[in-house]
C-alpha cells in the first residue's frame, strides 16, 4: 500500500510548488518532509544519485541537482515546470558545505570551490527562477544563510565570506524587487543539528594541510569538536527551528527580511550593533 507521502509524487499545477537545494539530510530533508505534509507540491532536490534515490524512495519528488553544474540546474528547473505547467511559488536555497581551515593555510582553489556552490549556484539557480515568479505575479525566494553571514568567526574564512556575499546579494535583490510581489528574506541559523559538521571535516581534510600549519594544535581540537557524535550545547536546536521560520516567509502576508534561529545569532546580532569592533573581535576570537 502507497504511503501519504506517494500521493504527492504527480504535481498538480493549481498546488503551491516549492523547489528546495539540498535536501539529503538535515535542513533541506525536514523542510520538503513538513511542507509536503502541509499540502506543498514539494521538489526536494540532492547533488548525490543515491540521496535522490533515497528521497524518492520516501514519497517526495526528489531531483538531482548539482549547484556546481550550471546545465544541471537548468535540467531541474526545467523538470520541476514540466509537471507544474510553468509555476514555482517558492525556492528555498539551502545545499551546500562549509569549509574549515585558516585564512593562510586555504587553497585559493578551494575558496573557489566554496562560492562556486554557496554563491555562483544559489545565484544560477535564483536567476532563472525570477522570470517565472515575474510571470505568475508572485513568489518567495528564502536564502538559508547563517550567523557567519555576519559574524564572522576564526577557521571559517571561506564559509564566512561565501555567506557574507550571499547576504550582501539578497539584500540587493530584495530591494529590486521591491513592488514584484516577490519577496526575499535571509533565514540566519546558528548551531543546528545536522550532519554539515562531519561534511566540513570530509572537506577540511581534502583540502587543508594541517600537519604543515601553525594552527597544527588547533586544528586537532576543532577536528576533535566537529567529530563528535552528539553536540551537547544547550544552544543547538534541531533542523525544525529553520523550517518554522520558512513556513512564515513563505506562507506570511508581510515576510521579514531576516529570520535569527537560535540564541547564538540574536546575541551576536546585538553585540554587533552595540559592541566596538575591538570587544566583538575578542569574543569572535575566541571561537574555535
Amino acid at each position: 500500500m502507497p504511503n501519504d507521502r506517494q500521493t504527492h509524487e504527480l504535481t498538480p499545477a493549481d498546488r503551491k510548488t516549492i523547489l528546495i537545494t539540498g535536501c539529503s539530510s538535515g535542513i533541506g530533508l525536514h523542510a520538503a518532509n513538513t511542507l509536503q505534509d502541509r499540502g506543498y507540491s514539494v521538489f526536494a532536490s540532492a547533488r548525490n544519485p543515491d540521496d535522490v534515490q533515497r528521497l524518492s524512495e520516501s514519497g517526495l519528488t526528489s531531483l538531482h541537482l548539482d549547484l556546481d553544474d550550471p546545465l544541471s540546474i537548468e535540467k531541474a528547473l526545467d523538470k520541476v515546470l514540466q509537471l507544474t505547467g510553468g509555476k514555482l511559488y517558492g525556492l528555498f536555497n539551502n545545499g551546500g558545505f562549509g569549509q574549515a581551515g585558516a585564512v593562510e593555510d586555504l587553497p585559493t582553489d578551494a575558496l573557489r570551490a566554496q562560492f562556486e556552490t554557496l554563491v555562483f549556484g544559489w545565484h544560477d539557480l535564483t536567476r532563472r527562477v525570477i522570470p517565472i515568479m515575474r510571470r505568475q505575479g508572485e513568489g518567495r525566494i528564502v536564502q538559508n544563510s547563517s550567523v557567519l553571514g555576519f559574524a564572522a568567526m576564526p577557521y571559517r574564512g571561506a564559509y564566512n565570506a561565501a555567506k557574507f556575499a550571499i547576504e550582501g546579494l539578497s539584500d540587493t535583490l530584495r530591494l529590486e524587487l521591491r513592488g514584484s510581489n516577490i519577496h526575499v528574506s535571509i533565514i540566519q541559523p546558528g548551531p543546528i543539528r545536522t550532519k554539515f559538521r562531519r561534511n566540513g571535516i570530509a572537506k577540511f581534510r581534502e583540502n587543508i594541510d594541517s600537519t604543515d600549519s601553525i594552527y597544527t594544535e588547533r586544528y586537532a581540537a576543532i577536528i576533535e569538536r566537529l567529530s563528535a557524535k552528539t553536540d551537547s550545547s544547550k544552544f543547538t536546536l534541531g533542523p525544525e527551528a529553520v523550517t518554522t521560520k520558512l513556513i512564515h516567509a513563505i506562507e506570511s502576508e508581510k515576510p521579514k527580511s531576516r529570520y535569527r534561529v537560535t540564541t547564538p545569532t540574536r546575541a551576536f546580532a546585538i553585540a554587533k550593533r552595540l559592541l566596538p569592533s575591538a570587544a566583538l573581535d575578542r569574543i569572535l576570537g575566541s571561537v574555535s
